[in-house]
């Protein structure tokens, strides 16, 4: 069983920018710069954004963030966005998700330009990625391509097995896997809350994509021999042994399913560093594409 480090690739990745970046500033070029919009004081959106922030700077990018409270209307926050689209200094445009329930998520993601849209999210690049078009990749999928694209697991003619369907994570991640790309050529199945004999689709994956929010979810009896899983949960779980008065658990069973496996990723430790390095890429891609 190997671990597929997602610390380990995504310092791999944000080196390679930082190199390009620096190339970038010394040819008098203009420096990537990626916006965030924070909305409440959500624990786990705190420390998203604050990687995220943390990045731009190991990287040399610049990053503004910008709060709003909780309670601030949907115009307002939708007006803020516009006026990102409207400047030219900023490159990348991200609103950390979720939010209040006075704000539709549809409207902010389709508000967002298509051309700063890094999360990857707006329908247009959505559309063009299921058509192989060039288009910014949803971040957290991308992620997963470039970790077993740098570990060289093979994907073609594998049967994968996509466990949750939302738009962010296991939609994506199914279209980009059935691909005729170096990373792609799977046979997918995507399953779901109302999938009917989920364990024994299971048992024939040779790669497994856990991503359905529910700690612990995927089991050892679950899965066979020589499995490829990604698990792409990572949920904060009461535990008082804690410092913090909680865990973090992903949607796999790591100490039973880990033996089992070929390749199995931490939580933490694996899709979560890897989804900031893919969302770095965008943000240099959106830079470059626009000089």
């Amino acid at each position: 069983m190997q671990i597929l480090d997602g610390k380990l690739v995504a310092q791999a990745v944000k080196n390679e920018l930082k190199l390009k970046t620096d190339t970038l500033k010394a040819q008098g070029k203009k420096t990537p710069h990626l916006a965030a919009v924070l909305v409440g004081n959500n624990g786990a959106s705190e420390t998203y954004v604050a990687s995220k922030v943390k990045t731009c700077a190991e990287i040399g990018y610049h990053s503004t963030l910008i709060r709003f409270e909780a309670t601030v209307d949907e115009q307002v926050l939708l007006q803020k966005i516009q006026e990102l689209n409207d400047d030219d200094d900023i490159d990348g445009i991200l609103v950390q998700l979720p939010l209040p329930k006075q704000i539709s998520e549809e409207k902010v993601i389709n508000t967002i330009s298509a051309q700063k849209d890094v999360d990857g999210f707006h329908p247009a690049n959505i559309g063009k990625m299921i058509q192989g078009q060039p288009a910014y990749i949803p971040a957290t999928p991308y992620g997963i391509l470039l970790l077993l694209e740098h570990y060289k697991i093979e994907t073609k003619g594998k049967h994968a097995v996509v466990i949750g369907r939302s738009n962010i994570v296991g939609r994506p991640i199914s279209i980009l896997l059935s691909q005729n790309t170096a990373t792609g050529n799977c046979t997918v199945t995507l399953c779901h809350s109302h999938t009917r004999n989920l364990k024994e689709i299971c048992l024939q994956a040779d790669i497994i994509v856990a991503a359905l929010g529910k700690p612990e979810f995927l089991t050892a009896d679950m899965v066979k021999d020589g499995v490829v899983v990604i698990d792409v949960g990572i949920t904060r779980v009461e535990d008082k042994t804690k410092k913090k008065g909680y865990a973090i658990k992903g949607d796999v069973q790591y100490d039973t399913v880990a033996p089992k496996c070929s390749y199995i990723t931490p939580v933490p430790g694996g899709v979560g560093a890897m989804t900031i390095a893919a969302l770095m890429q965008n943000t240099y891609l959106a830079a470059t594409q626009k000089q």
